[in-house]
């Protein structure tokens, strides 16, 4: 089993920035991949980006170019950088380790 923890969530200025962060804890060995999901108010979660053990990522089309993924093996660690916030990237923010690792989730508010 594996434990995630989010934290970094908060709120901000439309144009600004925040970085996320992601610890993994547990059985880390099995962990291929790891990525961040959202779920903003009356709609479904979406996968924002995802990164892989070799670091190959994934982004969805409308965070490319202004968020970053990142890892750290070392710490066992994601980070989710965003820049460029838009209010439409509100939403409570979700760590996983696919398919069955979920962490509690980070609110990220952005607002004028």
């Amino acid at each position: 089993q594996v434990q995630l923890v989010e934290s970094g969530g908060g709120l901000v200025q439309p144009g600004g920035s925040l970085r996320l962060s992601c610890a993994a804890s547990g059985s880390i060995d099995s962990i291929y991949v790891m990525g961040w999901y959202r779920q903003a108010p009356g709609k479904q979660r979406e996968m924002v980006a995802i990164i892989t053990r070799d670091s190959v990522t994934t982004y969805a089309g409308s965070v490319k170019g202004r968020f970053t993924i990142s890892r750290d093996g070392a710490s066992n660690t994601v980070y989710l950088q965003m820049n460029s916030l838009k209010p439409e990237d509100t939403a409570v923010y979700y760590c996983t380790a696919p398919p069955l690792n979920w962490g509690q989730g980070t609110q990220v508010t952005v607002s004028s």
